[in-house]
């Protein structure tokens, strides 16, 4: 099979779908790789580390969408990139397609097989595709928060651990998944007042066994998030509904409760996010302000670390992306029940629930499409 992968394009997106390693895994197994000359630059790749891995390099993007069967990115193609699809290209990315209806039509438009990388889900139950990157927006969360906290910022001008004398800030995490976990670890280790909410006991449980007194767990429900959100100094969002639309469990409402220069990380932004006052922005301009309290909704944040984040979304992806291209997409899928929970367009059809529902579209077992293949 002929693997691409090109340079991403998205505001400060500075990783890259496959390294040099991955690419000799490729070669290894029979394939030809084409890489866009300078894609991984951004993630410390140079382009004669993928000739030397065996990769072709080819000069622009549009070439190397044009000669592939198979597209090996990192973040969802932006409308310029919608007219370089075409029929029965493999697209293994991350989509996000419920809160994008745009990229959905162009998808479908295109006949793409497009698996995304945060809906492949494991009979456990895991995300292994997106695990990688939910625990380092976990953590980046409350880095960034903490930044966001100081005066110059527009935060209330407070130290997450406070010193000997001084108040602690005070975290509130909305959702105990990954990105949850993380950012517990991370608020916990800087020395702040951790209370942590989510709507499975067996979750909180298991949070409460792991971090003991130093956090306050409790059940999400409106009443109890509206207490805890009014008194703290850092809020994360970090809610998941696999390929679905992710419910707004921070209201507009809540703002005018809040500190003054308080700050709301809302990971889940790239679902659609878990805040009604949330709106997707960018590395360059991460920040606004509504009713004091000051919001980050960065659609990308594991682009800020992109070597550490290359490295581990790639570490997760190989395996499945060989696997695809060793048995062809149809036979994968066929064979592999995770493999095709990651599928969420099939040539012209919806093939995920969710995102189906989030847009009221029809939605078509994938199993139909492929059975006779």
């Amino acid at each position: 099979m002929k693997i691409g992968c090109v340079k991403e394009i998205k505001n400060n997106e500075f990783r890259v779908g496959l390294t040099p390693d991955n690419v000799r895994s490729y070669i290894k197994a029979g394939h030809h790789v084409y890489i866009e000359k300078g894609a991984g630059a951004g993630s410390g790749f140079t382009d004669n580390e993928y000739v030397d891995a065996g990769a072709s390099l080819i000069d622009n993007a549009a070439d190397v969408w044009h000669l592939v069967d198979m597209m090996v990115k990192v973040k969802e193609p932006l409308e310029t990139e919608y007219p370089l699809f075409h029929d029965g290209l493999i697209l293994f990315t991350y989509l996000h397609l419920a809160a994008d209806r745009e990229q959905t039509d162009a998808l479908l438009k295109g006949k793409v097989k497009a698996v995304a990388y945060e809906t492949l889900q494991e009979s456990d139950g895991s995300l292994p595709l997106l695990s990688p990157m939910s625990q380092i927006a976990g953590r980046l969360s409350i880095q960034e928060g903490a930044k966001y906290l100081e005066k110059r910022f527009g935060g209330e001008g407070i130290l997450l651990a406070g010193v000997p004398g001084t108040p602690k800030a005070n975290v509130v995490i909305l959702g105990g998944g990954t990105v949850g976990m993380n950012a517990c670890k991370i608020a916990v280790g800087m020395g702040a007042n951790v209370t942590i909410l989510d709507i499975n006991l067996k979750k909180l449980e298991e949070l409460d066994n792991r971090f003991g007194a130093h956090i306050q767990t409790l059940v999400s429900t409106d009443s109890n998030i509206e207490r805890a959100v009014k008194d703290a100094d850092l809020v994360i969002g970090s809610v998941l509904i696999p390929g679905g639309s992710t419910p707004k469990l921070f209201k507009r409402k809540y703002l005018p409760e809040m500190k003054n220069g308080a700050v709301f990380v809302d990971v889940a932004i790239d679902q659609g996010g878990c805040g009604e006052s949330s709106h997707v922005t960018n590395h360059d301009d991460p920040v606004y302000t509504e009713e004091g309290v000051v919001h980050y909704c960065v659609g990308n944040m594991p682009g800020a670390v992109p070597r550490t984040s290359t490295i581990a979304l790639t570490n997760a992806t190989l395996r499945y992306g060989l696997e695809i291209a060793g048995k062809g997409l149809e036979k994968a899928c066929r064979e592999s029940a995770a493999i095709a929970s990651g599928v969420n367009c099939y040539v012209g059809k919806l093939t995920n629930r969710n995102v189906a529902a989030a847009h009221g579209y029809d939605y078509t077992e994938l199993n139909e499409l492929i059975s006779g293949d």
